[in-house]
This record gives C-alpha cells, sequence and structure tokens, in this order.
C-alpha cells in the first residue's frame, strides 16, 4: 500500500509527465532508480536529454515549507548528477550528447482541483553546486 505521501507524489509526477508530453517532449523513462539516487523522469526534446526532478507542494505547505524547488538541496543536486550521469554511461551515450538537469515545481491547488507547473531548465549545473 502506497503512503499518502508517495500518492501525492506520484500525482505530481503524472502532472509534470503531461505537461513535457504537452511541450513536445519525448519521455524515455520515469522513476529511473540506481543504488546511487533517482530521476523521476527522463525525456528528450530536440538533441537534449532532459534528467526531470518533480516536486510538489499544497499552497498550505507552501507557506509553511516554502517553494517546491527550494526542496532540492545540495546532496540532493550531487545525487541527481550522479544518477544522470551513470544513466549516461549505462546507455553508452556519447561524451559529447547534450543533456541538462530540470526541476519542475508544481504546487497544488486541492480546493479547487487546479496546480500551478514552474518548469526550470538546466535547473542543476556543477556550477550551482
Amino acid at each position: 500500500m502506497l503512503t499518502s505521501k508517495r500518492k501525492f507524489g506520484n500525482k505530481g509526477e503524472e502532472i509534470a509527465y503531461k505537461f513535457l508530453i504537452s511541450n513536445g517532449y519525448k519521455i524515455l523513462s520515469t522513476n529511473y532508480q540506481k543504488k546511487i539516487g533517482e530521476i523521476d523522469i527522463i525525456a528528450s526534446k530536440k538533441e537534449c536529454l532532459h534528467f526531470v526532478e518533480v516536486k510538489t507542494r499544497t499552497i498550505k505547505s507552501v507557506e509553511k515549507y516554502g517553494l517546491p524547488e527550494e526542496a532540492v538541496n545540495f546532496h540532493k543536486k550531487k545525487k541527481l548528477i550522479r544518477t544522470a550521469l551513470f544513466y549516461l554511461s549505462e546507455n553508452k551515450f556519447s561524451d559529447d550528447k547534450q543533456w541538462q538537469i530540470d526541476v519542475i515545481s508544481i504546487i497544488l491547488d486541492t480546493a479547487n482541483n487546479k496546480a500551478k507547473v514552474n518548469h526550470i531548465e538546466n535547473a542543476i549545473t556543477y556550477d550551482t553546486l
């Protein structure tokens, strides 16, 4: 049985998945998991791979804890980079393959059944660590 926190996360990932498809992305993988970390969505658009971290909060939790993207801390950024590099190696992409790590921030208005989606492209790079 999924916990309510996991169900909530799944809802955010579903919204992000649909958002990416509607914006021309091709989904390659979801919930890519290895011992070193997890990537919520791996997608491609044009010649670029996008490793996407999805963070979801309700309006009320934003007031208490801050914006969803603020939950991507230093430790999480390092894990995302390592996991993305592992994926590239495991799938034998060339060293010059264009890729980036994006964050999709979702704020749910549960009272009105609406979501605000903020796609932050190239949000995590070596120089953001």
